[in-house]
């Protein structure tokens, strides 16, 4: 993918490392609360520190009351500056970003709608989200409660030497796959899944989930179809994220990880089914013809 040298997104949050402005060692401070002793209180010099030390910190631009939400050990919750915010493939991710949100913002607009584009939040090991922790175990995901996208980097080794699907078009595949779902929680898809799983069985939530699954690797190939219209596809580009879209259904994974498949636990399809509807994306361009929800899959 010809990707230097492009608009970077500023969509962008990075919370791998420890803020690098702040005054304080690691980028935060433990204020002065410990344990009550015995007297149940807090001393009138430690409340005449409490305050100063809020006024302080707000003075500096750092909301102390996130702070305390967080808690000792906890991830970051804001956005901060890391040493690898300028990496190659964080500016990669910043590029891809933003070519999504071109697309979808064209598309949107021929539709005389505004596209509401999405953040997307890098980190590192686990993450707080308004979906609840989540750990790079967890491979990145979407968010419909704070309209984000979260991604550990470390995944895309992992889809390349656990998955075999390498290539800035696999990589980038991830995420047009998560802006797909931000897509459809824009046009109310998301919204009325998360209303009628309420009502369903684990079987029926997981064919429905299917179906929502496949319809984001369709809106990623719609994503990819104006991409390539743009020239910046190279040769063999189409072919990794065809074969990315293979290597994480669900039948493969379950092969490689357990030895056989349990088809009515599948929730993100088939390989068949991923690499189908990727590439009818590709071919259409257009969304319409993501319609995942009527007729076979």
């Amino acid at each position: 993918m010809r990707w230097r040298g492009r608009r970077q997104s500023a969509n962008v949050e990075d919370r791998r490392g420890r803020s690098g402005a702040s005054a304080f060692p690691g980028g935060r401070i433990r204020l002065p609360i410990g344990r009550a002793g015995r007297g149940g209180g807090l001393s009138l010099s430690s409340l005449i520190i409490l305050v100063v030390l809020f006024f302080g910190l707000r003075a500096l631009g750092i909301d102390p009351m996130e702070m305390l939400a967080e808690g000792p050990g906890a991830p970051s919750g804001g956005t901060v500056e890391s040493s690898t915010a300028n990496d190659e493939m964080s500016q990669f991710v910043r590029v891809v970003l933003a070519e999504t949100e071109d697309v979808w913002t064209d598309l949107f607009e021929a539709e005389g709608n505004s596209y509401p584009e999405p953040s997307l939040v890098l980190f590192g090991g686990q993450i707080r989200s308004a979906c609840g922790f989540a750990s790079s175990a967890s491979g990145p995901f979407y968010c419909p409660g704070d309209k984000k996208v979260y991604l550990d980097l470390n995944f895309f080794s992992e889809l390349a030497n656990r998955f075999g699907a390498a290539g800035d078009f696999a990589r980038a595949y991830v995420v047009a796959h998560e802006v797909g779902h931000h897509v459809q929680n824009v046009i109310g898809v998301l919204p009325r899944f998360n209303q009628m799983r309420q009502r369903m069985s684990q079987a029926e939530a997981n064919a429905m989930s299917i179906r929502v699954e496949l319809q984001a690797d369709c809106f990623a190939g719609v994503w990819a179809h104006h991409t390539a219209q743009k020239g910046l596809l190279e040769e063999g580009d189409i072919e990794a994220a065809l074969n990315a879209a293979n290597q994480i259904g669900d039948d493969t994974l379950q092969r490689r990880t357990q030895g056989y498949v349990v088809p009515e636990s599948f929730n993100h399809g088939t390989s068949e089914q991923r690499r189908r509807w990727f590439a009818r994306g590709i071919e259409s361009g257009r969304p319409t013809d993501c319609d995942t929800f009527n007729g076979p899959i």
